[in-house]
């Protein structure tokens, strides 16, 4: 008797390969599959300007990285004695803004410079729902990134309509880049069950609608396949590290050619050998365990 009713991906015309980077943007759930990434021996550059979650605050991301336009003062804001970035999500706040300016360029500059060959770029949105600041101080098609514990008498919360999504991401210039979309998995219940809904379909109308995008389902896996209660972590929201494994697992038969995964396991392994920590450095035993390290990474270097 099948318990679980199975999401089968079929394998993607767009194969992942080593000697290609990555770029990840968008909610907490692109650190879990950017982790795996790169303990899998792939090149990753994970969240530019930290997590995002409204797709027009990632489009914008992707935007200045691609054109390498930076931000300016009046992207900032001065908050309980920080400056923090509009664009951008907290942690790249600071002291002064001459600080937090050059902290948020800086990564503008060196996502700008690593973009200058192809890269696949993973999205993950996260919410429909987006909050844009009363005043005008950013341009008023464009919502901030994080609201910086800002009071939210500043802002207005909206839903974003399908045209608005799907022109920010049509209007990228991507070049030889691919992009590859999926929706978090992560239920926003702030937004209560049914605006969690109807963000989740909205986000999911305007991928279907948006040119030469590549989709992978994590949201249906998470929401049919593993709607059981164990798969979620302690807040009941969030996916578990086993419900991640198997969303991986699912990101490889769709992504990654037979050759690209064995690597990848040996990369994966390299990675566990590191991690070790002896109780004696200085044994037999652990000198033998490090020539191993050694042998592999000479393996994989020349691989």
């Amino acid at each position: 008797m099948e318990l679980q009713t199975s999401i089968t991906t079929a394998p993607s015309p767009h194969k992942l390969h080593h000697s290609q980077p990555l770029l990840l943007v968008g909610s907490c759930f692109t650190e879990s599959i950017g982790a795996k990434l790169s303990d899998f021996g792939f090149s990753t550059l994970v969240n530019p300007f930290g997590i995002l979650y409204n797709p027009l605050s990632i489009a914008e991301c992707l935007r200045r990285c691609l054109a390498g336009e930076e931000i300016s003062e009046h992207d900032l804001v001065e908050h309980n004695g920080l400056w923090h970035s509009w664009l951008h999500h907290g942690s790249f706040s600071a002291a002064t803004q001459e600080d937090c300016l050059a902290r948020c360029n800086q990564v503008i500059r060196e996502a700008h410079a690593a973009l200058q060959q192809p890269h696949t770029i993973i999205v993950t949105l996260g919410t429909a729902y987006a909050y844009f600041l009363n005043d005008g101080s950013l341009s008023p098609a464009l919502p901030v990134a994080n609201c910086h514990k800002v009071p939210a008498s500043r802002f207005t919360k909206r839903l974003l309509s399908l045209q608005e999504i799907t022109t920010a991401f049509d209007a990228l210039d991507v070049g030889s880049h691919q992009l590859i979309f999926t929706v978090s998995p992560i239920r926003h219940w702030a937004d209560g069950a049914h605006g969690n809904q109807l963000s989740k379909s909205t986000l999911l109308l305007a991928i279907d609608q948006m040119r030469q995008a590549l989709y992978f389902p994590s949201y249906e896996i998470m929401m049919d396949e593993l709607r059981d209660y164990r798969f979620y972590d302690r807040d009941m929201l969030h996916p578990s590290p086993l419900a991640v494994d198997i969303i991986w697992q699912k990101f490889q038969d769709t992504f990654l050619e037979r050759e690209t995964l064995e690597l990848g396991k040996k990369h994966s392994l390299l990675h566990s050998m590191k991690a070790h920590r002896p109780l004696f450095p200085e044994s037999e035993a652990y000198q033998r365990h490090l020539q191993k390290i050694a042998e592999l990474e000479h393996e994989l270097n020349t691989k």
